[in-house]
């Protein structure tokens, strides 16, 4: 897929550019495998808001997609590539042997009338589904578990993928986009290949009214307020608040690490690149 940009009519097509879909499929969602979606617009159970700047947005339905590829050594078909408005990523409806369909995160390269298969047996090629422990070192991956049969988690968004560097007794060795470098347990699944749509880091939005489209509301920045409102807030003249930046609630956003511990911190072996 490629980019698409506008001629410059108004101010907001002279700065949009956005992914060309034109490839895609035309009709709508394969209905069997979508379902309704409640919006909280940011509200918890109480009506309070705890998360800000959410609201609105075009309604759509939510895809049900297959992360778990447990039917093994079966062909199955790519009927269509298709548009998903709840993720980065193109999705593929598959219908397999038994004609079964299923919605799966769709793979750069993966197109439509080619044949994928999940199970020991799969062969290294695009779409495959295997365990970890009978893919190469220096395989592109992506939807990889990381407890076997829970399902994918890592790699899912567009243009994301895992590097498999080796193996260490019975836990493969990946190379996370993030410049993390983990193990895994090599029974675990993954999917050969790059996701699809790599060019959605490149896009621009062009206009405010696309943020509202997509259920963002608008944000006001915390210089610009009193100090009633926010630490950042008061001061004579264009001040930038006059100590480190902080959140309404005075919680530091220079590094303060909010992470628990959690019990996979052992199999982390370099921890990602820190942002400079």
């Amino acid at each position: 897929m490629a980019l698409k940009t506008f001629k410059p009519y108004t101010k907001s097509t002279r700065a949009t550019v956005v992914v060309d879909k034109s490839g895609l499929w035309k009709g709508s969602s394969f209905k069997p495998l979508t379902r309704g979606q409640k919006f909280s617009g940011g509200r918890n159970n109480k009506g309070r808001i705890t998360s800000r700047h959410i609201g609105g947005g075009s309604k759509h339905k939510f895809r049900i997609i297959d992360f778990f590829r447990k039917k093994k050594n079966i062909s199955a078909t790519v009927d269509r590539i298709e548009y998903d408005p709840n993720r980065t990523a193109y999705i593929a409806l598959i219908t397999y042997e038994d004609k079964e369909k299923k919605y799966i995160i769709c793979p750069q390269g993966l197109k439509q009338g080619d044949k994928i298969q999940s199970g020991k047996n799969a062969e290294i090629k695009i779409g495959n589904c295997l365990e970890l422990k009978d893919i190469p070192p220096g395989t592109s991956l992506h939807n990889v578990e990381l407890i076997p049969g829970n399902g994918g988690k890592l790699a899912r968004s567009a243009g994301a993928s895992i590097t498999l560097s080796g193996y260490d007794g019975d836990y493969a060795i990946l190379k996370l986009s993030s410049g993390e470098t983990r193990k895994v347990n090599s029974t675990c699944l993954a999917t050969i290949g790059v996701v699809s749509n790599p060019d959605q880091k490149n896009i621009k939005i062009g206009k405010a009214g696309r943020n509202r489209w997509r259920g963002k509301r608008p944000q006001t920045r915390g210089v610009a307020m009193n100090p009633v409102d926010h630490p950042h807030g008061g001061g004579e003249g264009k001040t930038s608040g006059g100590r480190s930046p902080v959140s309404p609630w005075g919680q530091s956003a220079k590094g303060l690490k909010t992470r628990r511990p959690q019990r996979s911190d052992k199999l982390i072996i370099t921890r990602r690149k820190k942002r400079k």
